[in-house]
């Protein structure tokens, strides 16, 4: 198989499933999981110092030289009233894929100057300052001067890319490269689940990261949960945008939760007085000192409608889906590919529960196979 440019098959891409029942003991967390389903996926990515986690998640770093630029092109054109910034959303993966094809990492890194590992700072503080200019100096009509100082810097920070290139004794373009690949962009779709817009039609999500307002598929949060489970047992993986803000996000300890909201203990005793000389700090950190499985919120379509409307839950970060588990209360779980690196407690992966799943999933990306029949059917959408 063809060393490709981004993890796909470690997103959205149906290939083989694993079930190893592989018991993953951890040091001190007081929790223990078993993974019941893993779909075979490329390792661990790390975007280092970048906030392209939208690439890595479906893609392992993505052609953003593209994305960079047809976000400051919008930008323009809606006089600086949109985000501009380095996030973005699953969708963007087959938009550029359409639009400009896919090269190989050997013939393209997206990395100058001898870098090991992507430090987007500097670019994209650079370029904020460009478009913010433009947008802020122009005066009636532009010259096309602007978008060649764009493309320069781009050129500068990432390299410039190759209209044409000689890969495994072949010569390819990047969009004959993609072709080469087999894959039909036409054949992912987005699903998200909010009450705000109606059920079983395509809507544009109210997010900043979706600059392409791209549609999603609007699906009830329970069928979005069996769509889900559906995926990984038929062995799909899934692209997953998430709120990863919340204090049962326990990255480093491998683990996301949403337990019940825990009580301050009553005003009786010694232990109300322990309590009262805990600095806010503390009091903070021992509600959410969490030891291992406990009872989790199982939130309604409004309750979770209304965390997103206040802005408790977030349009964070994107990870993979690759997998399932349970822990050892028989407590379910997907198993999470991230892309942080491998220096955590499972080497790169946590376990999400579906209660967080069910909660704080802004919106997923996923084959059409992997969407049960019924639901599909509801959607019109055709295998």
């Amino acid at each position: 198989m063809k060393k490709l440019f981004f993890a796909m098959l470690a997103s959205v891409i149906a290939i083989s499933a694993m079930a190893d029942d592989k018991v993953v003991v951890p040091d001190s967390t007081g929790f223990k999981f078993t993974d019941t389903k893993e779909i075979r996926h490329t390792p661990v990515k790390d975007q280092n110092k970048s906030g392209t986690c939208w690439c890595y998640s479906t893609n392992s770093f993505f052609e953003n030289n593209h994305c960079y630029y047809d976000k400051a092109i919008k930008y323009i054109r809606m006089d600086g009233t949109i985000n501009f910034a380095e996030g973005g959303a699953a969708e963007d993966v087959p938009y550029v894929w359409r639009k400009y094809g896919m090269v190989p990492n050997d013939v393209y890194t997206g990395m100058t100057y001898g870098d090991k590992k992507f430090d987007t700072h500097e670019l994209t503080t650079l370029l904020s300052g460009y478009v913010g200019t433009i947008n802020k100096n122009s005066r009636g009509k532009l010259t096309p001067a602007w978008k060649d100082g764009l493309q320069a810097i781009l050129d500068s920070y990432m390299g410039k890319m190759p209209e044409s290139f000689v890969y495994e004794g072949k010569t390819y373009t990047p969009q004959t490269w993609a072709a080469s690949l087999g894959l039909n962009m036409d054949d992912y779709v987005p699903i998200a689940s909010f009450t705000h817009h109606p059920y079983y039609q395509p809507f544009v999500l109210e997010v900043a990261d979706n600059w392409l307002w791209s549609s999603y598929q609007n699906v009830p949060i329970d069928e979005l949960l069996e769509i889900a489970n559906y995926a990984i047992d038929n062995g799909y993986s899934i692209a997953w945008g998430a709120d990863v803000s919340e204090k049962g996000f326990k990255w480093r300890n491998g683990y996301a939760i949403l337990p019940v909201k825990k009580e301050v203990p009553d005003a009786a005793g010694t232990d109300m007085a322990r309590w009262a000389q805990l600095s806010d700090k503390d009091r903070e950190a021992e509600l959410w000192d969490i030891k291992g499985p406990v009872k989790e919120q199982w939130v309604t379509p409004e309750e979770r409608q209304e965390m997103f409307d206040n802005k408790e839950t977030t349009d964070d970060h994107g990870m993979v889906i690759m997998g399932k588990a349970v822990d050892q209360e028989g407590n379910k779980y997907f198993k999470v590919q991230n892309s942080w690196d491998t220096n955590q407690l499972y080497e790169g992966y946590f376990y999400c529960s579906e209660a967080f799943f069910r909660a704080k999933t802004l919106n997923i990306l996923v084959h059409k196979d992997a969407i049960p029949a019924k639901i599909a059917k509801k959607l019109g959408i055709k295998k």
